[in-house]
């Protein structure tokens, strides 16, 4: 359980460093470029990959996809969490898991058990909930969209990495790695086109918090894979623990330590969360 615990606080860590970004001044798209370079560089260390056997029968099409999806997610990520906070766009992220899951059914044509009809059926109201809020017709025009955005993109995101799982020619942590390569070029690129345009300066504070951020982010992909493997007969007790993990431990600190305010149908749609959450674990279990 302990390496559960360490992604939970590496995931949520993630999300407490975009917080404070706004707060210092940080340049998020730098801090991205770095994130992904730093994490390329402890994929290389930790996974060792064998580059050498990555060539054009690679599924190139969804690295391409996810190199230039994972960058612009992570934008929308910052952009939910200065705009609705940790716990909304916590939840928004961890309730994306239903994107893959209707996939499965719609695309890949799997079978749905009740208890997974239930967690969907309960996810959805979940999602309204977590996102009700009164304030102005402006901002209501607004902000709702960024935690939508992250709802979708990392719903698509884990539907590609599932893609790139089932490759079997290619070791996943090699694609992993050509995968954060090919993040860090996009990135990059971007950073390029803005210092040419002069929209942006490269500062050392945007390089040291990208740093952060990518040991950050490795490590709750590293701690995640770690948990899998050292409870591989039971992959559903890590999905729970680590989705409500995150959903609680972020949704304290965002109201304790952030001050973040929601209101009691707000927390009705947390409590719904949690329940989605528990729903989609027990019919993995009902499965097996």
């Amino acid at each position: 359980m302990i390496y559960i615990l360490l992604s939970i606080c590496c995931s949520v860590t993630v999300a407490v460093l975009l917080k404070l970004a706004k707060r210092y001044q940080i340049n998020i798209i730098q801090a991205v470029t770095v994130n992904y370079f730093a994490a390329l560089i402890l994929c290389y260390i930790f996974f060792k990959p064998d580059v050498a056997v990555v060539n054009s029968s690679a599924p190139w099409s969804i690295y391409l996809s996810l190199a230039v999806l994972l960058p612009s997610v992570f934008l929308l990520l910052a952009a939910s969490i200065r705009n609705l906070g940790i716990v909304k766009t916590d939840i928004a992220q961890r309730l994306s898991l239903f994107i893959p899951i209707l996939a499965a059914y719609f695309i890949f044509r799997e079978d749905f058990n009740q208890l997974k009809i239930i967690g969907l059926l309960v996810g959805f109201p979940a999602i309204v909930l977590t996102f009700l809020r009164k304030t102005d017709q402006k901002e209501n025009q607004g902000n709702w969209i960024y935690p939508l955005m992250v709802f979708i993109g990392f719903g698509v995101i884990d539907v590609l990495f599932k893609q790139i799982a089932l490759y079997k020619l290619l070791p996943y942590t090699t694609s992993l790695f050509v995968i954060f390569c090919l993040a860090f070029i996009v990135s990059l690129i971007i950073v390029i086109v803005l210092m040419i345009s002069r929209k942006i300066k490269t500062q050392l504070v945007n390089l040291a918090c990208g740093l952060v951020l990518g040991l950050f982010n490795f490590g709750n992909i590293l701690f995640y894979m770690k948990a899998h493997k050292a409870l591989s007969s039971n992959p559903s007790t890590v999905f729970a623990a680590m989705n409500m993990g995150v959903i609680v431990v972020g949704s304290l600190i965002g109201i304790i330590i952030f001050k973040e305010k929601l209101t009691k149908i707000n927390y009705l749609g947390i409590v719904l969360a949690l329940a989605a959450v528990i729903f989609i674990t027990l019919s993995q279990n009902a499965v097996r």
